[in-house]
Order: structure tokens, then C-alpha cells, then sequence
């Protein structure tokens, strides 16, 4: 593997994050002028370290692994870039109700047009994919296995905390 690739990868997948929470901050503001109350704060700090250690983890582990990505770095790729659009779609779906927090605006409505239309948290579908594929196109599997367990207990709370926030609005 070219190191080149796998550091431009993570910065990419960094950039892509920092403009998300960008665009989160400034949701953020604008629904807290109107009112919104956080639900899950506590966990936050774990979403954001686990998404930061992952990146890090899997340039390190890119790193140690050497300079050859596996053969079949194509699959990881492709599941990864397929999965893209539905991130966008998902943030575009919830304008400017999209962020990073769980925000809860009173008398706020459920949004249930576009992908939200056929599952609840379709953003956190693309996230799962992500942190599976990203570090395997580098031949980092043990952070992406180690990463895919983290993510998932911590989706466990958080999509409960989600629902249950989602539920003060439905009334």
C-alpha cells in the first residue's frame, strides 16, 4: 500500500467528518434558538472519541501493516462509496433538524420523508458500514472488527436514546 493512499484516505474521511459537524454546529445553533433540549449528552464524548480513535486506529494499523493493501480492496471500496449516498440523502431528508446530538425541539414534527420514509436512522446504517469498511481497504481488519463492536454498543444506547426522544415528539 502506498502510504500516500492511506493518509490521504483518513484525511478525507477527517474532512468529511469536520464539515458534518460544521454543518451539525450550526443546526445546532439554530435549533437551540428555538428551543431544543439535548437528550443523551452524557454519551456524546463517546461518539466522538470512538469516531477520532477509529481514525487514528486505522492509520496506524494501515501503517504497521506495511505498503501492500489486500488484493480485494475493491469490495471494502465499493461498499463504502455505495453506501455515500444515503448518508447525504439522510442529511438532506432532515435539513436543518440534522446533527451530530440528539435535539429536541417542542412541538418539533417527525420528519419521515426520504429514507426515513422506510427505516428510522439511516445515517447510522452508513456510519456501521464506514467503520466496517473503511479501515479493511487498507487491510486494517482488527480496527475494523474492534471498531464494529465498539460502534455497535454504543449505537445500542444511543438508538434507544434516540427512540425515546423521537417518541416525546410523535406525543
Amino acid at each position: 500500500m502506498s502510504v500516500v493512499y492511506l493518509v490521504a484516505g483518513v484525511c478525507l474521511v477527517a474532512l468529511q467528518r469536520l464539515l458534518e459537524l460544521f454543518y451539525s454546529r450550526r443546526n445546532e445553533r439554530r435549533l437551540r434558538a428555538r428551543g431544543s433540549v439535548e437528550r443523551g449528552a452524557g454519551h456524546y464524548p463517546l461518539m466522538v472519541g470512538l469516531h477520532t480513535l477509529w481514525l487514528v486506529s486505522t492509520l496506524v494499523e494501515g501503517l504497521l501493516r506495511g505498503p501492500e493493501i489486500p488484493a480485494w480492496w475493491p469490495v471494502p471500496l465499493a461498499a463504502l462509496l455505495f453506501a455515500q449516498p444515503l448518508r447525504y440523502w439522510a442529511i438532506l431528508s432532515l435539513g436543518e433538524n440534522w446533527n451530530t446530538r440528539i435535539l429536541v425541539v417542542p412541538g418539533g414534527k417527525l420528519v419521515k420523508s426520504g429514507p426515513y420514509r422506510y427505516f428510522p436512522h439511516p445515517n447510522y446504517i452508513v456510519v456501521a458500514i464506514e467503520i466496517l469498511t473503511f479501515p479493511l481497504i487498507f487491510g486494517a481488519w482488527v480496527t475494523a472488527v474492534v471498531f464494529s463492536l465498539l460502534n455497535a454498543g454504543l449505537l445500542f444506547i444511543r438508538i434507544r436514546t434516540e427512540n425515546r426522544a423521537l417518541k416525546e415528539l410523535a406525543g
